[in-house]
């Protein structure tokens, strides 16, 4: 070839590396394609094309799907072993479709002093989980919530001002410091009469068995925990002490000692719940010890068949929060074929949105 025709053609590696020829992808790939806003606004189709708009968006309708799977299985879709008697009523076509997928939510504190707090009383009154995981503050602010409101500030607010005042921040949210005090008022005769009962009955108190008290002592429809009583949904504290309701047991120690609150009858029975279960899905709002606490419960069965983690964390630091759903099938948290995925986001912003593509259809 000539300097001048050589000088006219691209250098073979440059179009090697640039022209590289692509392999055919499976023909069930999805295509990336968003919303069509010259069709109106239609909300359901709105949230139905994230699955195929790619990146986060595409993860929020990976988790509808798998939320929607966890809601639709029963035991009758999957065969009955060689070894069962056909003969015998639970082996029934009927009883094994009223056996369904038991499913664990937990959620952080700040959850509950946001308004997320009327999305998680929704599922609960409806019946829509099985099993709850929460903080202390995700306990002590749902009361706190039914005897005095929270109100929206700012996240730039001074905290040295603020303490001045009497005024809590939570992000953006304001909790006056009076919430507390009647949140005291209501409590410590309550406790009293806990003490009372464990004395003269021998009543042996949990965290889980406290929270079915106060839930009933409540007695107010706008109340998460409200409904956990009237339902019977068992609601799990392993952290009890690490609230606000901490502080009032710390005072009640001094006022009327003596109350005892046993953790580990509760570790049985939250891992029980996991382990008798025919099928799980975990649906986890934020991280921590929430997060760990239903995962490990679900290891008693060599993992969850279903997992949504909704959180903002990264795994770059090791942190629990920020590990994948992957990470907890090298534990056997998470079945290695799990239907899982993580949404990297607030949940203030997706889960309303979430549990209309899902339990409010």
């Amino acid at each position: 070839m000539s300097n001048e025709a050589a000088s006219k053609a691209a250098p073979a590696i440059a179009t090697a590396a640039v022209l590289v020829e692509s392999e055919q992808l499976p023909k069930d790939t999805k295509l990336i394609k968003g919303y069509d806003f010259d069709n109106g606004v239609d909300y359901n189709a709105l949230l139905s094309s994230y699955l195929t708009t790619g990146f986060q968006a595409s993860s929020f309708g990976r988790a509808v799907e798998i939320v929607n799977h966890m809601r639709a299985w029963r035991l009758s879709d999957e065969p009955l072993p060689e070894d069962a008697d056909p003969e015998d009523p639970e082996n029934s076509f009927e009883s094994r479709n009223n056996v369904k997928c038991k499913v664990f939510m937990g959620y952080t504190s700040n959850l509950v002093s946001s308004g997320i707090r009327d999305t998680i009383r929704y599922l609960v009154k409806n019946r829509f989980v099985d099993v709850l995981v929460s903080t202390a503050g995700g306990v002590e602010e749902d009361f706190i919530k039914c005897l005095a409101p929270t109100y929206l500030g700012d996240f730039h607010l001074k905290g040295q001002e603020m303490r001045s005042k009497g005024l809590n921040r939570i992000g953006n949210l304001i909790v006056p410091n009076d919430n507390y005090c009647k949140f005291e008022n209501w409590l410590m005769p309550i406790l009293d009469q806990m003490l009372k009962e464990q004395k003269e009955q021998g009543t042996l108190w949990t965290p889980s068995s406290v929270i079915h008290r106060l839930g009933k002592e409540i007695n107010h429809p706008e109340s998460i925990y409200y409904w956990a009583y009237k339902n019977n949904i068992p609601v799990y504290c392993p952290a009890i002490t690490d609230g606000s309701l901490g502080d009032m047991l710390y005072f009640h120690s001094y006022r009327n000692p003596g109350l005892v609150i046993d953790v580990v009858q509760d570790i049985r029975a939250v891992n029980s719940e996991a382990a008798y279960a025919k099928k799980t899905g975990m649906i986890i709002l934020g991280g921590g010890l929430i997060k760990h606490h239903i995962c490990n419960a679900n290891l008693m069965r060599n993992g969850a068949d279903y997992a949504v983690f909704i959180n903002t964390a990264q795994e770059f630091d090791g942190s629990d929060a920020g590990a994948r759903p992957d990470e907890a099938v090298s534990w056997g948290k998470i079945r290695a074929d799990a239907e899982s995925v993580k949404v990297y986001a607030d949940v203030s912003l997706v889960f309303p949105l979430l549990v209309a593509q899902t339990f409010a259809k």
